[in-house]
């Protein structure tokens, strides 16, 4: 296995805490676990609307999910209203905090020698203000979307905008994600891959294992190290 030169990173979840959105839905009369529902029902929808050939719009999926549970927890609640609220909801998604391990992993990524892209699934906007101001931002060499692919992960033609973008061959770009889908879609499109794993969770069985796998973005830049001297 070659030494990978780029490092691709997926941005929701994987660098974004979404823990730190939580007070703004309580706040609005939702519960804390209804921000991480809400988050998988906009990649269910975006995976679907994908599949079926369409390019949907992250921010689009997020609001119109979110106005939709604020009806439902609020029957009462008018359409105007929950469409502010939504409104409301999506700019604390787009202002969530990073995790603590991700501006110095992403430091350390560089240190190791490698060209750092983030790839979402949604606007390269968001991770621009995730990382920008803080420490990892003259780290990170640009901000990429799957939007201008097309298609979303993971599907194939999000990676290879990725790569057509940068100009590097798959086997020397690594793919970092705490998805296990986006790796799986990763390394069929020939890219190595890397499991950020917080919570200690095994694998899915269904997809082949990633090629590294540690337990804080912290401990990658080192372990890629250690895989390539």
């Amino acid at each position: 296995m070659p030494r990978p030169t780029v490092a691709f990173l997926d941005v929701n979840d994987t660098l974004s805490d979404l823990a730190s959105v939580e007070p703004a839905f309580t706040d609005s009369g939702l519960q804390a676990a209804d921000v991480r529902t809400w988050y998988l029902s906009v990649l269910r929808d975006g995976f679907a609307l994908t599949v079926l050939g369409d390019n949907p719009g992250f921010a689009d999926l997020a609001q119109g999910q979110l106005r939709s549970m604020l009806r439902l927890a609020d029957p009462g609640r008018d359409e105007k209203s929950a469409d502010m609220v939504a409104a409301g909801l999506l700019r604390s998604f787009v202002d969530a905090a990073p995790h603590a391990d991700v501006v110095p992993g992403i430091v350390a990524l560089a240190e190791a020698g490698l060209d750092v892209y983030t790839l979402s699934n949604g606007s390269a906007d968001v991770a621009r203000r995730l990382l920008g101001a803080t420490d990892a931002g003259p780290s990170v060499s640009g901000y990429l979307s799957a939007a201008d692919a097309g298609a979303w992960k993971p599907a194939p033609a999000s990676y290879e905008y990725g790569l057509r973008t940068i100009g590097v061959e798959p086997a020397q770009a690594l793919m970092v994600a705490v998805h296990p889908w986006d790796l799986e879609g990763a390394r069929r499109v020939g890219l190595q891959t890397a499991w950020i794993n917080r919570d200690g969770a095994d694998f899915p069985t269904a997809f082949t294992a990633p090629d590294h796998t540690v337990g804080s973005f912290t401990d990658l830049g080192p372990e890629l190290r250690r895989h390539h001297s």
